[in-house]
């Protein structure tokens, strides 16, 4: 009788821990990558092909700095490799220190998914391989913290503010205040040097002057309203802005 006593105990004991009163356990859920987060784990909203779209993509400390020579060449091999793929129209980006800026159309939302997936392990790779022991040994890990953040720009006002935010977002970080990046109107470590309607254009017909040997971050001119002419009802974007938060995201960006 005392052993069958002790085996109904054990049972309830064993019950009780498998079985709670319900409700979400605290910590329960997919962990983030790295020190800081990225964006939440919701679904993502709804996309069309009308709309433009701002995305940042976190780089892990491991990586460095990506305003490096090399670090330019290892993304800019993966925005051609976006290109050639179709998927998404990268259609500005710009590189600083540990994260990286792009605006993006895309057709829906699997097309994105697709697409920045694509874009993200080509440029995994390559900054992998250049952060590698040697050409044979390419360094393995994560590049990208976590999932990228994700805002979508839907009228004029927005779409003008991001422009400048993106192509400008080295003189927000004061990237500008240094060196030789004293004597440089745009970033080189984005494809604002493409941008064919700064203010400081207007009735020009050249460009920057860049060395010879320098290839631009390959981006596509847009498709949407919004970024190929809709920006333009709100005001002209200077080279010089040093510009403010683009949008009303739901959590911070830099």
């Amino acid at each position: 009788m005392a052993s069958a006593n002790r085996r109904r105990d054990r049972k309830r004991h064993v019950q009780q821990e498998l079985f709670g009163t319900g409700g979400k356990r605290k910590g329960a859920g997919r962990k983030p990558k790295g020190a800081r987060a990225g964006a939440p784990h919701k679904e993502r909203p709804e996309i069309r092909a009308n709309q433009a779209l701002h995305i940042v993509l976190r780089v892990v400390s491991a990586v460095g700095s990506l305003r490096r020579r090399e670090m330019y060449k290892a993304v800019r091999e993966a925005t051609i490799v976006a290109a050639v793929r179709e998927r998404i129209r990268i259609v500005q980006i710009s590189l600083q220190r540990n994260h990286v800026h792009l605006l993006v159309e895309a057709k829906n939302k699997e097309a994105l998914a697709r697409g920045m997936q694509g874009f993200q392990i080509s440029a995994a790779r390559n900054i992998n391989t250049v952060l590698g022991d040697d050409k044979y040994r390419r360094r393995r890990g994560s590049v990208f913290v976590d999932r990228y953040h994700l805002v979508v720009i839907t009228s004029p006002t927005q779409a003008r503010r991001v422009l400048s935010y993106v192509m400008n977002n080295w003189r927000k970080h004061a990237e500008d205040q240094h060196g030789i990046a004293r004597t440089w109107l745009v970033d080189p470590y984005s494809s604002a040097i493409s941008f064919p309607d700064w203010m400081e254009l207007e009735g020009k017909a050249f460009m920057w002057p860049m060395r010879d040997t320098y290839e631009p971050l390959f981006v596509r001119r847009p498709a949407c309203w919004l970024l190929r002419e809709g920006w333009k009802l709100v005001g002209s974007i200077s080279a010089r802005e040093i510009p403010s938060r683009p949008s009303r995201p739901s959590r911070p960006i830099a």
